[in-house]
């Protein structure tokens, strides 16, 4: 990606509701290229996708947490697709250590959280850990630069 793939791509991380006519008033570019260069990078698979950002606890997902899993085999989480179904699951991602994966999970209630755990103590030995505050829930990609220092 070329700084003007960046600059487009940092406009639609703020809104990507934005239209080509007003994304290429801001990126100082004409509107067929910029809907060249936004086709482009979604067919490269470098945007995904165009989401509202829901704040969960404002619907009724107030109790957020993360659960890491100790499942290894057959009977692991990884191995079910139909737990990336199951209602308050908003992430899975598999990690190196001593555990399997850690789950990013949303419930409506405690009792509903213990539900959740109980639910998925069938694929192994889950350890949670509840979210007291949030201070940063997204970030904007940006380019890859060295750290300094």
């Amino acid at each position: 990606m070329d700084d003007m793939d960046w600059a487009i791509a940092r406009e639609l991380q703020q809104d990507a509701r934005l239209s080509f006519s007003e994304l290429s008033r801001r990126v100082h570019l004409s509107p067929p290229a910029v809907a060249e260069r936004v086709r482009r990078m979604e067919d490269a698979g470098v945007i995904t996708g165009y989401h509202a950002h829901v704040e969960s606890s404002k619907v009724g997902w107030g109790v957020p947490s993360f659960i890491r899993m100790s499942c290894f085999g057959s009977r692991c989480l990884l191995n079910d697709p139909q737990v990336l179904q199951w209602p308050g699951v908003r992430e899975i991602h598999r990690i190196t250590g001593d555990e399997c994966c850690i789950l990013k999970v949303e419930a409506a209630s405690i009792q509903e959280l213990q539900v959740l755990i109980d639910r998925l103590s069938s694929y192994g030995r889950p350890a949670s850990t509840m979210v007291l505050a949030t201070y940063l829930d997204w970030h904007p990609v940006t380019p890859v630069r060295p750290l300094d220092g």
